[in-house]
């Protein structure tokens, strides 16, 4: 084990970020470069060796966490990116996305901060690749089968990469640009800069997988065509239906979604505009929406040069603290978050439903009227009295998405049967209706963590191994049925 006096002799520190006037003139990482290792052999030691480590019931991947902790502590990174990488394909995009429900369930969590585990994971990546441990991993022999991914998100890269390791002979067919799904396109580039996905693909590329950019599944391709083509399909398309905001006035020019917003932030980062169509320089910004996509376009707007932004939320503000019997240890407690978006300004409102947009004579939107809600009966319910409107030249809807996209015609063209809410059905082994045809991620899960994006890739893996091969050595750290640890 680690140090078994760590959590008696070090607090918890955390990486440090930089000045907010310095990172929002940039679009780099919030985070000070190389701030991680000083501090992390200590911050790792605090491990407790707890006998039943409940972080592993919180991260849906399995991960081995006390150990590579252990390994942290001692300075042994090729160990513990060993162990980092035996249930984790990308350990580099959770160390930085995830909300770290594994911390949530930290033993020591109890009655003190928890160990800072994605600090530690993040911490061991980046040295793994800075002294070259990640390294290709290429099979020994080939299957002769060949599978179709359709959806390069974690989900789709963590399925192609786990069968191109099996042997299989595996494209990944991408309606973007480039590969990398939302990791690409809806992560600003402050969260995650995109080098990290880039080095994971060429990575991806020496071990065998194949790449297919600009390809939509059902409209440039017909999906009974790439059925044809390919022994088995996974759909790892995601839930990208977003989920609207039906009230007078949303027809008015100034109001997007997230995803119309934020990819085109990220595509002036890749150089593929000077200025991005959609900017929010000078303007009063609203964005309806108070989870991490809207702190994204909360984080993307102050770097534009909004004049105000505001965050609503139509919750009531979460507490600071979990709760003990409404939330307790070891679920993921639903707290109030301050991201590093949220540091830079801004307001947050809660308790707030929006009623209606008021434009200019151009048609152009330049108020928000909304009023304070109070829930009745689980429901929002208007309080009288309260309306009042704030200033918004642009805003982004941020409300979370209801289910994989259907207008492309790839569900109708595979024939594929949807569970009662709307996502697409499957059995114990991922497998979807159609012989041959299997579903991981959002596509089948319905919006959720990235964590468990990469495990249902992963576990679907392993259930077209065995559709393929009759059998499979392949690791299936989820069940579909499976849920995270929450009341």
């Amino acid at each position: 084990m680690a140090d078994p006096k760590g959590f008696l002799n070090h607090g918890r520190e955390v990486a440090e970020t930089r000045p907010v006037t310095e990172r929002v003139k940039d679009w780099n990482e919030v985070y000070v470069p190389g701030s991680l290792l000083p501090i992390i052999s200590k911050q790792a030691s605090r491990c407790m060796d707890c006998g039943i480590p409940f972080c592993h019931n919180g991260c849906p991947l399995g991960n081995l966490i006390p150990e590579w902790n252990d390994y942290a502590y001692r300075e042994d990174w090729a160990a513990a990116q060993e162990r980092l990488h035996a249930t984790n394909n990308f350990p580099e995009f959770t160390g930085r996305l995830c909300p770290a429900p594994c911390e949530s369930a930290c033993v020591l969590g109890i009655n003190q901060a928890p160990v800072t585990i994605k600090n530690v994971e993040v911490s061991i990546i980046d040295k793994a690749w800075e002294t070259g441990d990640v390294a290709p991993q290429i099979p020994e022999r080939l299957s002769g089968k060949t599978v179709a991914v359709i959806g390069s998100g974690p989900a789709g890269l963590a399925a192609a990469q786990q069968l191109t390791r099996a042997g299989h002979t595996v494209a990944v067919y991408e309606r973007a640009d480039r590969i990398g799904g939302l990791l690409r396109y809806g992560i600003p580039e402050f969260k995650m800069e995109k080098r990290h996905i880039n080095r994971r693909i060429e990575q991806m590329r020496a071990e065998g997988t194949r790449f297919r950019t600009g390809i939509e599944i059902g409209r440039d391709l017909r999906a009974t065509d790439l059925k044809k083509r390919y022994d088995a399909i996974v759909i790892a398309a995601g839930a990208t239906t977003a989920r609207d905001l039906p009230v007078p006035g949303r027809e008015l020019k100034g109001i997007y979604q997230a995803m119309e917003y934020l990819p085109l932030a990220n595509k002036v980062q890749e150089g593929d505009y000077v200025t991005t169509p959609i900017s929010a320089e000078g303007k009063h910004v609203v964005v309806i929406g108070g989870g991490d996509t809207g702190a994204d376009c909360v984080g993307t707007a102050h770097r534009q040069g909004a004049a105000s932004v505001t965050q609503l939320e139509i919750m009531p503000r979460p507490n600071d603290e979990r709760h003990p019997t409404s939330q307790p240890w070891p679920t993921f407690p639903m707290l109030y978050k301050v991201t590093s978006a949220h540091e830079e300004g801004g307001e947050r409102v809660y308790s707030v439903s929006t009623t209606h947009f008021e434009g200019d004579e151009d048609g152009n939107v330049q108020w928000l009227h909304l009023t304070e809600v109070e829930f009745v009966d689980g429901r929002p319910t208007p309080k009288p009295g309260t309306e009042r409107k704030i200033p918004a030249q642009l805003v982004t809807l941020a409300m979370g998405f209801t289910g994989t996209d259907r207008e492309n015609g790839l569900v109708e063209q595979f024939g594929l049967a949807l569970d009662e809410r709307g996502n697409i059905a499957r059995d114990a082994d991922f497998h979807t209706n159609v012989p041959g045809v299997f579903v991981a991620g959002d596509a089948g899960r319905g919006q959720s963590l990235i964590v468990w994006a990469i495990a249902e890739g992963r576990s679907a893996a392993r259930g077209v191994d065995r559709h393929l091969t009759g059998a499979s050595d392949l690791p299936a750290p989820i069940r579909p049925t499976d849920r995270s640890l929450m009341v």
